[in-house]
């Protein structure tokens, strides 16, 4: 455990947007792609498998860090998990822009300018499984 703590320091470099223009403005600023993740986190089971077995491990935070603008678009269910109205709302935008039909989990990597460069699901292999698929779009930009 003490490991894991001790890789955690990237996380604030790291942190994840919840608004996709803020995210793609900062994809702009950087020259970095949006890793968009739309999940449902209490009712998804692949959802939190790989929110749990990816995208909370150090090891993929280290990973973004240089490489990507993350963003998370949540849709829970239960009510004592709820958003904010503020956050739904933005939520629901990113959606009808990049997951009209609904899917879940879904993973879009988009280019600085917003372009759809891949999309994807669950993955099984953890964070370098995760880190070998984007690898190819990563060396496009």
């Amino acid at each position: 455990m003490r490991a894991a703590n001790a890789q955690s320091a990237p996380v604030p470099a790291t942190a994840w947007q919840a608004s996709l223009p803020a995210a793609l403005a900062q994809a702009q600023a950087t020259q970095r792609p949006v890793l968009a993740v739309f999940s449902g986190s209490d009712w998804c089971r692949p959802c939190m498998m790989l929110q749990q077995e990816v995208f909370d491990q150090a090891e993929f935070l280290a990973f973004a860090q240089d490489r990507l603008v993350l963003a998370r678009f949540d849709f829970p269910r239960n009510h004592k998990n709820q958003l904010p109205a503020a956050q739904t709302k933005l939520n629901e935008q990113a959606a009808a822009q990049l997951n009209a039909g609904g899917e879940f989990p879904l993973v879009v990597l988009l280019s600085p300018e917003g372009k759809v460069l891949a999309r994807s699901s669950y993955r099984a292999g953890g964070p370098s499984a995760y880190e070998a698929y984007l690898q190819p779009f990563l060396a496009k930009k």
